[in-house]
Formats: structure tokens, sequence, C-alpha cells
């Protein structure tokens, strides 16, 4: 249910980004690139936990 609630929010968060940066600049809004954007970062945001290390760093100290 966890990676639900991550998509939906993420994906929400991109379009609603993907549509002020686009309108800022003057170009018109593409669902489908804003799409393809918010996979990719939903990939990135569940990838990450696995990548970093959970243990706390060892200290090496005198």
């Amino acid at each position: 249910m966890r990676y639900f609630w991550t998509f939906f929010w993420t994906f929400l968060l991109v379009q609603m980004l993907n549509y002020v940066a686009g309108s800022m600049i003057g170009t018109p809004f593409d669902f489908k690139s804003g799409s393809i954007i918010a996979v990719v970062a939903f990939i990135i945001i569940v990838a990450l936990p696995l990548v970093l290390p959970n243990e706390p760093e060892e200290k090496h100290g005198h």
C-alpha cells in the first residue's frame, strides 16, 4: 500500500510541477512527458533506500 501512495503523490506532484514550469516558460502541458518523469522519479524514490546503507557509520578513532 505504501508503494501505491508513494506513486500517487509522486505522480500528482510531478504533473503539477510539469504544468507550472511549462506555463512559466510558455509551453503547452504535456501529460505524457510528465507521466514518464513521474515513473522514473518513483523508481528512484523506491530504489534509493535499497542502495543506501542502513547501518550507522563506524567511528575510527583513538
